[in-house]
């Protein structure tokens, strides 16, 4: 769909872009059409369709096929050579509950961790045609508003602050009390916007995503493009976010630290 509009330190970074074709050849013929929805958990709803399985499949063909020796962890399909230096770590569709009813809030989420370590990421929406990466050392843009660099916009205070989860329903009571109270000190928070949320930190559109209950493959690939235009992520004891669990993530390191403190209590 496009090439890199910046340099990147990956060996990799034009690797994305296949990958993000792929998952967008297999996963758009079912977006907003007929289609069956099977839950995965015998108590609750936890939806999965023939898109999720079928986008993380068409990825995991092209990674075996192009580099054999590297690992994968996908949502839908398990762990395969997790030992390997370099581990895929995929969403196909982050957001399959915006995917089910039709709204264009989900994404595609490919992760690369080296030695442990995100590294690498592109979130994908082929129904808009945007683009979102990252390396950690520079992201980028993407899509109908042209090819742009990323950057998070400076945010010192709570009272300045765009925040956004996905949903309070993620949060237990404890965390819920935390995140309560972060909101009533902020400007404004909006809802529902899963993986989207973290690229409109990183485009300076927001400040600071807060969320709880996330797996490795909700968050890897978000990573190097929030720390990639300037931000931080880590959990909410400010440890690695590689394997998900009480996430925050902030486009200026100031805010951060505050969130930080508001929400280390209930870590």
């Amino acid at each position: 769909m496009t090439k890199l509009p910046v340099a990147s330190s990956s060996e990799f970074a034009p690797f994305l872009d296949r990958l993000a074709d792929a998952a967008s050849k297999a996963i758009m013929p079912h977006f907003r059409q007929g289609f069956a929805i099977d839950n995965k958990w015998e108590t609750g709803f936890d939806p999965v369709t023939v898109a999720d399985r079928n986008g993380e499949t068409a990825m995991r063909a092209l990674i075996n096929e192009t580099y054999p020796e590297h690992g994968i962890l996908g949502e839908e399909h398990g762990p395969e050579n997790l030992d390997a230096e370099h581990v895929w770590v995929l969403d196909p569709i982050d957001g399959t509950r915006a995917f089910i009813t039709g709204l264009p809030t989900w994404g595609t989420l490919i992760g690369l961790r080296t030695r442990g370590t995100a590294s690498l990421g592109m979130m994908v929406q082929p129904y808009i045609g945007e683009r979102f990466a990252g390396d950690c050392q520079a992201a980028w843009y993407h899509g109908p508003l042209g090819t742009r660099p990323l950057q998070t916009r400076p945010c010192a205070g709570l009272r300045e602050a765009t925040i956004f989860t996905t949903t309070p329903a993620l949060f237990t009571d404890g965390e819920r009390g935390a995140f309560d109270r972060v909101e009533a000190s902020v400007r404004l928070s909006r809802y529902g916007t899963d993986c989207y949320a973290y690229c409109m930190v990183a485009a300076g559109h927001g400040d600071a995503v807060i969320e709880s209950g996330l797996q490795a493959y909700d968050i890897v690939a978000l990573v190097p493009i929030i720390e990639g235009a300037g931000g931080v992520v880590t959990t909410w004891t400010g440890g690695s976010p590689c394997d998900g669990g009480q996430i925050l993530a902030s486009g200026d390191p100031r805010l951060h630290e505050t969130l930080l403190r508001e929400l280390a209590r209930q870590a």
